[in-house]
């Protein structure tokens, strides 16, 4: 693996804000946060001749738009004085709108024509992507992601002709997905494993139409139970906003701001007619997933964006009553992935073994609670690495020695937010 050379500006941003969280939260949790800080930017990203940068998720090698994304967050604080790291991170975004503009059916690829597939016999062949599982997220994170950089920093080098391209067409695929009857997107793979392939000839099990926009795949990667996932649309309406603005603003488009802004409306009327429903105890809550014919799935999963983490993912267009009222559904055994043990509680996901608690859980169970959860919630996460340093995709909620995939830098990077919040909040 080459190592990307960070700019001493980086280095010293990072190691500045390690030493803050050694202040507040010990030794230990300052010397995982500067490890984990340094190694997603030296070890998961490849700078390219052309300007772009290809993110790794760890130890798998290939980009998820939504990986690639999430795993930047703890930086994305520091984009406004830290124009090197700024660059760093335009240089993302340039190969995420590139890897979209490629093919927006896609959720994760490979750095350059390299041939390597999740699956060889995966109906898609290209040799540019890893898989082309559809995930309504795998659109919204790198608009999110733009729109983040744009805010904090004035710049609009990425917004290209090709960024301008790529947004036009997220528009237009999630107004396709509203009616996926009439969408050419086919997913069928030779497998035994259900969540790893579509019913129906790949198109999914049936829906009817919503308002919403229809999902292959779950930000799990794990195949949708009913095509409409109600947390994804909550965030593709939210960077459907951002995709206006940045219209409007950066790219004097104002067709594409008014459309992008009503398609954000229609998602959102459509998930308070279809995916709000009634929990067990009366309250009214989102659904994980509804299939607009009566069938709704109550649950959350680990991967974001989830019923949990709306305040994060669609802090401007959730209805905050239901959300406090989802949010302890899905903290509870009213989950069936909500999992207790004797060294952790939270959630996990049907894409790991039963038993396991996602550190990624557990970190948006704590950004989006109080700051006393985010105590208790970071010391939980320094304490359940397995003895290694490390976030890990998922542990046993009895034993964090067992534990799957070594270097998941997603989970690493949520561990760094936890705890940078946790020393900002106590300096107040």
């Amino acid at each position: 693996m080459t190592r990307t050379q960070l700019d001493p500006a980086i280095t010293a941003v990072l190691t500045d804000a390690a030493e803050r969280v050694r202040a507040t939260s010990g030794a230990r949790v300052g010397d995982m946060v500067e490890a984990a800080l340094l190694r997603t930017l030296t070890d998961t990203v490849t700078m390219g001749d052309d300007g772009t940068a290809f993110v790794i998720t760890g130890d798998i090698p290939a980009m998820w738009m939504r990986d690639s994304t999430t795993q930047l967050t703890p930086y994305l604080r520091f984009l406004g004085s830290c124009p090197p790291l700024a660059d760093l991170v335009a240089a993302v975004v340039r190969r995420q709108l590139a890897s979209l503009d490629h093919d927006p059916y896609a959720n994760a690829f490979n750095d350059g024509p390299t041939g390597a597939h999740y699956d060889p016999d995966d109906v898609c062949d290209d040799p540019h992507v890893w898989e082309q599982k559809y995930e309504i997220d795998s659109l919204a994170y790198p608009v999110t992601l733009a729109h983040t950089l744009w805010r904090t920093t004035g710049r609009t080098d990425v917004f290209d002709e090709r960024a301008h391209r790529v947004l036009t067409t997220i528009v237009a695929q999630l107004r396709t997905e509203q009616d996926h009857d009439a969408s050419p997107y086919r997913f069928e793979r030779k497998t035994d494993i259900p969540t790893e392939t579509l019913a129906r000839g790949g198109r999914g099990t049936a829906v009817g139409r919503t308002g919403m926009t229809w999902s292959g795949f779950r930000p799990s990667d794990d195949a949708c139970t009913y095509g409409y996932n109600v947390p994804a649309n909550l965030f593709a309406a939210q960077a459907l906003l951002a995709v206006a603005e940045i219209a409007a603003e950066a790219l004097d488009d104002a067709a594409l701001a008014a459309d992008a802004r009503a398609l954000s409306g229609e998602l959102v009327a459509g998930v308070g007619a279809f995916g709000v429903v009634e929990a067990p105890d009366g309250a009214r809550v989102y659904a994980c997933e509804v299939d607009g014919l009566g069938a709704a799935l109550l649950m959350d999963d680990a991967n974001t964006p989830s019923l949990l983490s709306l305040p994060l993912n669609a802090p401007d267009v959730l209805d905050a009553e239901v959300w406090r009222a989802t949010r302890e559904l899905v903290l509870s055994p009213a989950n069936p992935y909500y999992v207790t043990g004797t060294a952790a509680s939270g959630i996990g996901s049907p894409h790991t073994r039963p038993g396991r608690v996602w550190p990624i859980a557990l970190a948006v169970e704590a950004l989006t609670g109080t700051p006393e959860d985010r105590v208790r919630i970071l010391d939980v996460l320094a304490r359940t690495d397995g003895g290694t340093g490390r976030m890990h995709e998922s542990f046993d909620a009895s034993d964090p020695a067992a534990y799957s995939r070594p270097w998941f830098s997603w989970a690493d990077s949520m561990f760094c937010e936890v705890a940078l919040v946790v020393a900002e909040e106590s300096a107040g």
